[in-house]
């Protein structure tokens, strides 16, 4: 999904840049080692990307999901969301780093069930989340926690929201361009 509205900015690089947007890129390459196209964009406003990098380290450092859960909420909010940049991007991610299979998802690409009902409830309490604005009914939390997972990791849901909402809206007002490392898991938002 992209606004109707394209950002005109051009991408920052660490050698174009200035200031505490040239530092925050300069931090953002420690972290991943490149930088996203979505980071070149996102750099415009220092605060965004800052506050996404420390919230993305955060919520894979500390959020008590396995590495492939973390890709289950991430996946499902940019589904969610339409944010064609972030679940091309974390298919990849999914597929070759966190251990989801491939079939998982797919599925979450698809709008379809997962063929995992733990990852299921996850995913779906998850776009709940993102659908209610923070709003989910008694249900739905009974269902997320009877799964296993903890009110806690309701909060570091919210906190990957937070993230992935800085990430996909600007991809949506930039029309980002997916990098090329990602390209193979390209998705398009079929709504």
């Amino acid at each position: 999904m992209l606004a109707e509205y394209k950002m005109t900015l051009s991408p920052q690089s660490p050698e174009t840049a200035e200031g505490s947007a040239k530092a925050v890129l300069d931090k953002a390459l420690r972290q991943v080692g490149f930088i996203p196209n979505m980071y070149a964009n996102m750099v415009h406003s220092p605060g965004v990307l800052n506050t996404y990098l420390d919230g993305y380290a955060a919520f894979r450092n500390d959020s008590g999901f396995t590495p492939a859960e973390q890709e289950v909420v991430f996946l499902a909010i940019s589904r969610e969301n339409g944010c064609e940049y972030c679940v091309g991007a974390h298919s990849l991610i999914a597929d070759k780093f966190s251990g989801v299979p491939v079939e998982v998802t797919d599925a979450i690409r698809d709008g379809r069930p997962l063929p995992d009902a733990r990852l299921q409830a996850l995913a779906e309490f998850t776009r709940v989340m993102v659908a209610s604005r923070g709003l989910p009914r008694r249900t739905e939390v009974d269902a997320f926690l009877s799964a296993g997972y903890t009110e806690r990791q309701i909060l570091e849901i919210v906190l990957a929201i937070a993230v992935k909402t800085l990430s996909n809206y600007s991809n949506h007002l930039f029309h980002t361009e997916l990098d090329e490392k990602f390209a193979e898991r390209r998705w398009a938002d079929p709504r």
